[in-house]
């Protein structure tokens, strides 16, 4: 069934997604033994990962995460020298691939060479992105469309080449996940940061659109939305971060996060936690929320 699901997406993806009530692949994931799962030390034994922006930040926190509960995973980004030391460090469990997803058919290469590399793919993890802040009025029409590009256009090729792989993998259990890296400024809108709130929003929205398309497949998507994160994000976009609120978090809990998308199968994370309160407050009354957002700052 693995097989002929396989080779019907490599052909002719469209055809099978209209076919699907016809015939559903088995779905794949971890048997549950009742209670929520320990997300510390969750197996990944054998998974095959394809993690982009793994370079720094957020993405080498994750890819250590993932290589220690067993995972194989090949390590994308742009940075080759921090590739290579990260792979030094993470040893035979990786293999590095580095580019820029932004360059001519780059995503659907990468799935193809992330397949190739690993014997199969499982998860893919479209962790990269690039921040720009300042007037909106002063936005240079180039770093307009590169933004928008990273953090919605790139991720969405890089899906949608990378779920046939993700069905035909031959694995018979065990995760098979796609986990977008959004962001908080994707559901509230930041002021400074007006192309990547829109980029990042339409990341959240893609997401849960996807989830229900590729469900039949056995394939589970989640996104992960955390506020500013103490990484050197924000020296890379060229301006620090200054804002009164939310306070910087660590890695570990958006790591913890997107570990729990692939092994528990979360649709949504909103990190730090409280942050969803003024997600629900904006949709509920978007007038109060604005004006106390002009408040608070």
């Amino acid at each position: 069934m693995r097989a002929q699901w396989g080779a019907q997406a490599r052909a002719q993806w469209g055809a099978r997604w209209a076919a699907r009530s016809k015939e559903l692949p088995k779905v794949r994931g971890r048997p549950s033994h009742g209670g929520e799962a320990d997300i510390r030390r969750p197996a990944l034994d054998s998974t095959r990962i394809l993690l982009t922006g793994a370079s720094g930040g957020i993405g080498t926190a994750l890819a250590r995460r993932l290589v220690g509960m067993g995972a194989t995973v090949v390590l994308h980004g742009r940075d080759g020298d921090a590739l290579r030391v990260l792979h030094s460090e993470l040893g035979s469990s990786t293999s590095t691939v580095e580019g820029d997803l932004l360059e001519g058919d780059a995503p659907a290469n990468l799935a193809k060479t992330a397949s190739q590399l690993m014997g199969g793919l499982d998860v893919v993890v479209a962790n990269a992105g690039a921040g720009w802040g300042g007037s909106f009025a002063d936005m240079p029409h180039v770093d307009i469309d590169k933004t928008v590009a990273l953090n919605l256009t790139a991720p969405l090729h890089l899906a949608r080449a990378c779920v046939p792989e993700i069905a035909g993998s031959s694995r018979e259990s065990g995760p098979a996940a796609i986990v977008f890296v959004s962001s908080i400024a994707g559901h509230l809108g930041v002021p400074s940061e007006v192309v990547y709130s829109a980029a990042k929003g339409g990341l959240v929205a893609a997401g849960e659109a996807l989830a229900e398309e590729i469900r039949p497949l056995g394939i589970h998507v989640g996104v992960v939305s955390p506020g500013p994160v103490d990484t050197p994000f924000f020296d890379r976009r060229g301006r620090p971060y200054t804002r009164r609120w939310p306070k910087p978090i660590p890695c570990a809990p958006v790591v913890d996060a997107v570990v729990a998308a692939i092994v528990d199968h979360r649709a949504e994370a909103i990190l730090p936690r409280w942050l969803r309160v003024p997600t629900v407050l904006r949709a509920a009354a978007p007038g109060l929320y604005r004006r106390l957002a002009l408040l608070f700052g």
